[in-house]
């Protein structure tokens, strides 16, 4: 890839970049180019190099901030505190204050590998490689799972007990906050999310945007996670909450977020029931009241993506695809509607 002139580059001051890189990034060679990467339809990801070294810098979107969202410093704590166990994630290198580029901001290590956004990028996969990719990644979630919070130094990075109900209090003020309209089913799920709510079915170190265009795969073999990215929703708490969040990227109705093309909506990979029967062997968990965690999940995307068809409509995105987020709200609430009526796959 090809870096940009600092002027060219919204969102970076290259200058104060770079005197900044020259005070805290051994290594760094004295002059930065950098581009904006596809993908992260929340914070602004981008690729930064010197010459020698890249780097992925991660800062918050340009306006639109929500509370509980866009938090560098717990993405940073969440990826260093993980190197070293079998979650793969790229190498910690530096997190800053709002003192260089007026918001905070973190850098890791650049990691090689392939990341599988959009449905054209499965076309040169077979179904058998495509399947083993879906299976790998919910065997890394399931590691992730495993891990102890306390072993890693994250025992106090969330609150589990009462995780679910704040989940689904804290999705509707965030509702309330980025709506551009009303919207009937987003009240009606809401409603029905805090009716059934049932207690944690155990806490965990947990995602919160597991996906597979959050992963990096190995070009060799894309059954190889080399880093799982995009942790700034982590937290500690309910486990199939990622879970149930993974299963419903699956649905069409995602795709206008991602520009129309998700990969993670492609028909060529495993059914969500499959993929629910792979973590619950793995993982040994019981996904007896997947349905809510399935209706939490749609809820969680659909004021996501309304957060990012108001930050569209202010101008305040950057790069393509953002268009068409707003299409996919209403259609997520019904679909979040539709799984609590559903019984749970097995």
């Amino acid at each position: 890839m090809t870096g940009t002139t600092p002027s060219a580059v919204d969102g970076l001051d290259l200058p104060a970049l770079e005197r900044f890189f020259a005070e805290r990034v051994p290594g760094f060679t004295g002059h930065l180019t950098a581009e904006l990467l596809q993908g992260g339809r929340s914070n602004l990801t981008y690729l930064l190099m010197d010459g020698r070294h890249k780097w992925v810098l991660r800062r918050p979107p340009l306006g639109g901030l929500t509370p509980s969202a866009h938090d560098m410093g717990r993405e940073y704590q969440v990826v260093a505190a993980l190197a070293g166990s079998r979650v793969p994630v790229a190498g910690a290198v530096v997190l800053a204050g709002a003192e260089v580029l007026g918001v905070p901001f973190s850098v890791v290590e650049h990691v090689e590998g392939v990341v599988l956004r959009s449905t054209d990028h499965l076309l040169a996969l077979s179904d058998e490689d495509l399947a083993r990719c879906a299976y790998g990644l919910i065997d890394v979630l399931a590691e992730l799972h495993a891990v102890d919070p306390a072993a890693v130094g994250l025992e106090a990075f969330g609150r589990p007990v009462g995780f679910l109900a704040r989940q689904v209090g804290r999705w509707h003020d965030q509702w309330q906050r980025v709506r551009t309209r009303p919207l009937l089913d987003i009240e009606r799920l809401h409603a029905r999310l805090a009716e059934r709510c049932p207690q944690e079915s155990g806490a965990s170190i947990v995602h919160g945007d597991y996906r597979i265009d959050n992963a990096i795969l190995a070009r060799h073999d894309p059954a190889e996670v080399r880093a799982v990215v995009d942790w700034e929703m982590a937290t500690l708490g309910d486990p199939l909450a990622d879970l149930g969040l993974h299963l419903v990227y699956s649905d069409p109705a995602f795709a206008p977020v991602l520009g129309g093309s998700a990969a993670s909506t492609s028909e060529r990979l495993p059914a969500p029931a499959e993929l629910a029967q792979r973590y619950a062997a793995v993982s040994g968990r019981d996904l007896g009241r997947l349905d809510f965690y399935l209706g939490l999940g749609y809820f969680k995307i659909a004021v996501i993506a309304e957060g990012i068809h108001g930050r569209f409509q202010q101008g305040m995105t950057r790069g393509p695809g953002f268009e068409a987020a707003g299409q996919a709200v209403a259609p997520l609430a019904a679909a979040g509607l539709r799984a609590l009526e559903k019984p749970t796959p097995h």
